[in-house]
């Protein structure tokens, strides 16, 4: 499955929802659940740890800088929307269809 991903080509980025499991055995890209790709991270929810081992772990995945990986909201939440610079729908299509 692929989640839902709104693309911007004037911008030159993509945006969509991620649902966040932290504290995992291993980072890794864990399907799509309602629309959300489920990421599952080692690190913890603490101290923004979380949120910037998914910025980096999304960036590497995309070879991608971490720079140009972006929360747009819920920094908070386990669901959060991201915004990537650079990346293109097709390209993170890619990634999850090869991962899958």
């Amino acid at each position: 499955m692929i989640p839902d991903i709104l693309e911007n080509p004037g911008a030159g980025t993509i945006s969509f929802q991620v649902r966040v499991q932290p504290r995992a055995s291993k980072n890794e890209i864990a399907g799509v659940i309602d629309g959300a790709l489920k990421v599952r991270l080692q690190a913890p929810a603490v101290e923004n740890r979380a949120n910037e081992s998914l910025c980096e772990f999304l960036a590497e995945l995309l070879k991608t800088p971490k720079s140009a990986v972006r929360i747009l909201s819920g920094d908070r939440s386990r669901t959060k929307r991201l915004e990537i610079r650079r990346v293109t729908k097709q390209q993170l299509v890619a990634l999850l269809t090869h991962d899958a």
